[in-house]
């Protein structure tokens, strides 16, 4: 049974998650199983690498299914984004890849990016696609800060409760904060690294963050948070929908030329 990767780029904005939901709400797995189930019959189970929340978009997603046919690529691709529509989801690379291969267990790592607009005016063509604060953060205070998360720790504090992870021990490869220009304001956007995060990580640190550029939190305060190892210890989680999935690391890359 020939299995396939597959990158996928979508609009959290609709959508309950990536899982299926027992319920029957719409979400992104649903979506792209649906469309398989018009090219072969079903049922179809796609595994991912990260299961984004209700809101998060991706760029980078990536899934492997298994298929009864042995489809060229880009027919397969282009059947399914044809099914897709009018859904924002899409296909955007498709190759054949080794019975062994899975999406979610062969990951060595996964990339996120919040994006942030601080300026005055309502959002247009970017509403529902980043976190727009009024005031613009002081980035400084906020890499300083960020610096403390760097490494092997225990990130309990940014963890949700709902979080199902054996343990909240991850080691945080990277977090970057760029600052671009933006019309009538500033973007900021926050880069995160790791093999793996716990459910809530990233927004509950983002959020945070912007309590330290705010001025409301000290450097010093988010460290002392680290250590407290307590949820009640944490600052608002961001809101989902500045976030984004941009890529997955494997030991050999299925999607290389």
């Amino acid at each position: 049974m020939p299995r396939f990767a597959l990158k996928i780029e979508y609009d959290g904005g609709p959508f309950h998650g990536w899982q299926r939901q027992a319920g029957g709400q719409a979400s992104v797995q649903q979506a792209v199983e649906e469309a398989l189930a018009r090219l072969e019959p079903g049922p179809h189970r796609i595994a991912a690498a990260g299961r984004t929340d209700a809101g998060v978009h991706a760029t980078g997603q990536v899934a492997h299914c298994d298929l009864a046919r042995d489809w060229a690529p880009f027919r397969l691709s282009e059947a399914l984004n044809w099914h897709l529509k009018p859904q924002p989801v899409a296909i955007t690379a498709c190759v054949p890849v080794a019975g062994d291969f899975h999406a979610r267990f062969s990951a060595v790592e996964r990339r996120y990016l919040f994006r942030m607009v601080a300026r005055r005016a309502p959002m247009v063509h970017d509403r529902g696609l980043v976190w727009q604060v009024l005031h613009r953060p002081d980035a400084a205070r906020m890499r300083e800060a960020a610096a403390f998360l760097v490494g092997r720790h225990d990130f309990t504090t940014f963890r949700s409760v709902l979080c199902q992870s054996n343990s909240p021990v991850k080691t945080l490869d990277e977090i970057s904060i760029e600052e671009c220009g933006y019309p009538g304001g500033v973007e900021l956007r926050f880069t995160l690294r790791a093999r793996s995060f716990l459910h809530n990580q990233v927004r509950s640190i983002v959020g945070t963050l912007e309590r330290v550029g705010a001025g409301a939190w000290a450097p010093e305060d988010l460290h002392r948070a680290l250590d407290a190892r307590s949820r009640a210890a944490c600052g608002p989680v961001a809101p989902p929908q500045g976030l984004y999935l941009t890529g997955v690391t494997y030991p050999a890359d299925p999607f290389a030329a």
